[in-house]
C-alpha cells in the first residue's frame, strides 16, 4: 500500500492524481510550493515502521523522526508563511521535539506492540533492557532514563525557539500554540515519569484551549 501512495505522489506532482486526498491536494501543493521529496520522506518514514521495531542510536532515531514528524514541520512552516529561512530549522526542530515527546509519552502503548523507540545503547548504561521499560513497574534506574530523553527533547525545543526570527513568530502561531501543549505534557511527565509506563499522559481539553488562547494572545502582528 505505500507503493501504491509513492505512485500516487508522482502522479500528484506530475497533474494526474487518482485518489480523491491526492486530487485535493493538488491545488494546496502548488500553491504553497510544497516538494514532493517532502511527501516521499513521509512514507519513507512510514516504511521504516514496516522493518524496524528499535533503533540502535540516536542517529538512526533522529532520522526516523526527521521523516515522520520534522519533514511535517517543514510543511507546516511552508502553508503559515515565512520570510526568514531561519523559520525553517525552527519547524524541523519542532517537529523533532514534538516526536520526542510523543515516544516518552507513548512507551507503554508502543511496548504493547514490543517497539521501543529509545535509542537501544541508551539503555545500557542504566542496566536496563527492552523488557524492563515494557513492565508496569521498571526500575528506578528507568525514571532517570526518561528524565534524560526529557531533557533531549527540551534542547530540542529550546533550538527551535532560538532558530525562529521574531518577524515569523506571528505566522507561526499555530506551531507555537501546540508547542504550549506539548511542553506541558512533558513536564507533566517530569514531575510523574513512573506514570508513562502505566497509562498515557493528557491534558484536558480545557487546560489546552487555554493553552492556546494564552499563547496566540501574546503574539503579536508585526507591521509589514
Amino acid at each position: 500500500k505505500l507503493n501504491w501512495w509513492r505512485e500516487e505522489v508522482a502522479r500528484l506532482f506530475q497533474r494526474r492524481p487518482r485518489h480523491p486526498v491526492t486530487r485535493a491536494l493538488l491545488e494546496p501543493v502548488e500553491r504553497f510550493n510544497l516538494p514532493e521529496e517532502y511527501f516521499l520522506e513521509v512514507l519513507d518514514g512510514m516504511a521504516m515502521d514496516l522493518i524496524q521495531h528499535s533503533y540502535a542510536d540516536f542517529k538512526s532515531l533522529q532520522l526516523y523522526c526527521y521523516r515522520v514528524a520534522g519533514v511535517v514541520g517543514l510543511m507546516a512552516a511552508e502553508i503559515f508563511g515565512y520570510t526568514d529561512r531561519r523559520t525553517l530549522d525552527y519547524a524541523q526542530n519542532l517537529g523533532l521535539a514534538f516526536q520526542l515527546t510523543n515516544i516518552i509519552r507513548d512507551i507503554r502503548e508502543d511496548g504493547q506492540r514490543q517497539r521501543l523507540y529509545l535509542p537501544l545503547n541508551e539503555l545500557t548504561p542504566y542496566g536496563l533492557t527492552q523488557q524492563d521499560l515494557w513492565q508496569p513497574s521498571p526500575p528506578e534506574s528507568a525514571l532517570t532514563l526518561i528524565r534524560f530523553q526529557i531533557s533531549r527533547a527540551r534542547n530540542f525545543y529550546k533550538k527551535a525557539m532560538e532558530s525562529l526570527p521574531d518577524a515569523d513568530r506571528y505566522t507561526q502561531r499555530s506551531g507555537l500554540a501546540m508547542a504550549a501543549i506539548y511542553l506541558e505534557v512533558l513536564e507533566k511527565i517530569h514531575q510523574n515519569p513512573r506514570a508513562v509506563f502505566n497509562e498515557r499522559i493528557s491534558l484536558s481539553p480545557l487546560r489546552k484551549l487555554w493553552l492556546t488562547w494564552r499563547t496566540l494572545r501574546s503574539i503579536k502582528k508585526t507591521p509589514s
